[in-house]
């Protein structure tokens, strides 16, 4: 074995470790409250606890995950990503920018759908942390039947612990949740394994002729009970959301050797549990274990959708930054937590707001089974979403031949829509709510990008061109008087003039005798060399005492523009930069609704209320506020 293979080697047992921590949270909880909503009582379409019932569930169970997970996400999905970036808006960014035959108004069409996924995940983001802790806590109510008053207020504890921590990044909360998650698989297989024991015969479920007898021979049942079983797979969007943290193979390995046994056996131990004893069907999951342990398990459980919360957390984080990157949010404070992985970061503006929709939902619902129903509708729209999104890329920009994606496609949104079909049938008992939530996330999305889009054209109609500002320059008449000091204007683009100098030529007819404009580029990478930072432009005068400067950053570095100026005055341009005097000008537009009909009114108000959440450019550039010069323009939408 080589040195480094051998380095290799505890470094990707580490990831895996952690991966275990924040991706699987979600999926390797689903025990908790799968079986036992399946056979609530109180449902409105409830399924009687036979044996043919039980043994066709759990079959429904195990080729549900296998079919959805490992086979949809882990084998196929998961290879579509953008710059290592999984999830859904990844698949968006792929259709947007490929140049496969698919056809434009296609792209459009899928590009909708996407994002409607994507909004679908911000309520799957808000519901997943209510009832993975709600689940857990309820535990109590089964150790000790008194603590039941104590359950939402310790729920609600718990939930704002959690989001308080993440600042740490999840790389940090990972190295600490992976240990306990390897406790937590470990204790829900040796459970499953002990129901099995007591009764071997429901081995017989992995058969798939269980599954399709009892779907065929009872479709009324079977086809409500989907509305349940689709909660074993919650958690795939999250696992591929987060694989910009880890990377596809941690995650593969994780689930392959770790997550999808041991949930296959919980799963197993308790229908077992069911079949002994059909009384049993209220909590299965902890009733499984031991007296000795119950309490133990009540706590290791709680641990254990903590973990699960995490990781629609962080994949929220994911899904939001990548939205501002494809322009359907503005720019957010993003803050990276980690050197060697570009994807684990934290995003302020999301976290609150998910930790007050948590509370809300926590405090209004106050149990994990009233929440079921709504969780399966968010979790079934974005497969679906996300398959129908992985079949085009396949298609079209992969280019697999349509022999291999027909059937592929017909067998995958067959399972797609028979789970979002029995879902809709719980539409009234509260799978509304993602419906809301989804509708308001998408109506925010589509209607930022649509303002963007107009507000960048009338902005680069005012910039006008760089190039023939700078020639007008030279030609101004009178000559434009140039006054002692150093101006550094910050620009979008190199192509269009700062709307900032143009206004100080336009109304004082005057610019500094030393002028650089900069223009910042984020690459994906952590960290620039100071050699390959800068990019000089004289913008073909080079006596003019006009520099135009990109200066690349990687997504570690600090984005310092005073710094950046000490290096341009170490290249020695074609003007001496007084660095510690120089003034900033920022180019602020303020945004105001006219009169036109490019957006209705109501879509204006939403597109100036989403644009004053934008994060300050002073402080993201670390501008000294001392010498910062804000110079305003008016832009109607």
């Amino acid at each position: 074995m080589t040195s480094r293979s051998r380095r290799g080697s505890p470094a990707r047992a580490a990831l895996t470790l952690a991966a275990l921590g924040i991706v699987f949270g979600d999926l390797g909880t689903s025990p908790l409250y799968t079986v036992q909503t399946v056979f609530n009582p109180d449902d409105p379409h409830p399924v009687a606890a036979t044996t043919e019932a039980v043994m066709g569930i759990a079959s429904m169970i195990f080729w549900s995950v296998t079919i959805v997970v490992t086979f949809t996400y882990v084998f196929l999905v998961t290879r579509a990503d953008n710059d290592g970036e999984g999830g859904i808006m990844a698949l968006i960014t792929l259709i947007r920018r490929g140049s496969g035959t698919g056809g434009r108004r296609a792209k459009l069409i899928l590009a909708g759908v996407g994002i409607f996924g994507a909004s679908l995940f911000f309520g799957d983001s808000m519901i997943t942390p209510a009832i993975s802790v709600l689940s857990a806590v309820e535990g109590l109510k089964v150790a000790e039947p008194s603590l039941k008053d104590v359950v939402v207020p310790i729920t609600a504890a718990i939930i704002v612990v959690l989001f308080m921590l993440q600042r740490l990044g999840s790389g940090q909360v990972g190295r600490v949740f992976g240990p306990v998650m390897v406790l937590w698989f470990a204790a829900i297989a040796a459970c499953g394994i002990n129901g099995i024991a007591d009764h071997p015969e429901v081995l017989k479920a992995l058969s798939p002729t269980y599954a399709l007898d009892f779907f065929f021979s009872h479709f009324s049942t079977a086809f409500f009970a989907l509305a349940a079983v689709v909660l074993a797979v919650t958690g795939a969007e999250a696992l591929y959301a987060d694989m910009g943290h880890f990377g596809r193979a941690p995650i593969a390995r994780a689930w392959l050797f770790v997550v999808f046994p041991a949930c296959v056996l919980s799963y197993l131990g308790q229908a077992a549990l069911i079949l002994e004893h059909p009384a049993k069907i209220g909590s299965p999951f902890f009733l499984l274990t031991p007296d000795w342990a119950r309490w133990p398990m009540v706590f290791l459980a709680t641990a254990a959708t903590v973990i699960a919360s995490q990781a629609v957390i962080t994949g929220a984080f994911s899904v939001a930054h990548q939205a501002v990157q494809l322009g359907y949010l503005p720019r957010l404070r993003i803050r990276h937590t980690s050197a060697s992985a570009h994807g684990q970061i934290y995003v302020p503006q999301i976290n609150w707001l998910l930790m007050v929709a948590v509370l809300a939902l926590v405090f209004t619902f106050e149990s994990s089974t009233a929440l079921a129903f709504a969780f399966g509708m968010a979790v079934t729209g974005t497969i679906t979403c996300t398959t129908l999104l992985f079949l085009y890329v396949a298609r079209f920009q992969w280019g697999w031949p349509a022999w291999r994606v027909g059937p592929l496609a017909a067998g995958l949104l067959l399972v797609d829509l028979f789970f979002l079909a029995a879902n809709t049938t719980k539409i009234a008992h509260g799978a509304w709510l993602p419906l809301l939530i989804a509708l308001i996330a998408f109506t925010i999305l589509a209607t930022w990008q649509r303002g963007r889009e107009i507000v960048a054209a009338r902005r680069e109609r005012a910039e006008g061109s760089l190039r023939r500002f700078i020639d007008g320059l030279h030609d101004h008449d009178p000559p434009v008087e140039r006054v002692f000091g150093t101006a550094v204007f910050l620009n979008r683009t190199k192509e269009t003039a700062p709307l900032a100098m143009r206004a100080s030529v336009e109304h004082l007819h005057a610019l500094h005798e030393h002028v650089v404009i900069v223009t910042i580029e984020t690459m994906p990478v952590p960290r620039i060399r100071a050699s390959d930072r800068l990019v000089i432009d004289d913008l073909g005068y080079r006596d003019d005492g006009i520099t135009h400067v990109t200066a690349r950053f990687g997504y570690m570095d600090r984005t310092d523009v005073p710094r950046v100026l000490r290096l341009i005055a170490k290249r020695g341009i074609e003007c001496p930069l007084e660095v510690d005097t120089a003034s900033y000008f920022l180019s602020k537009v303020e945004l105001v609704r006219g009169d036109d009909d490019s957006m209705p009114r109501w879509r204006k108000h939403l597109f100036l209320a989403t644009a004053a959440v934008g994060a300050d450019a002073g402080e993201y550039f670390h501008l000294p506020r001392e010498r910062t010069v804000i110079v305003g323009s008016q832009i109607q939408v």
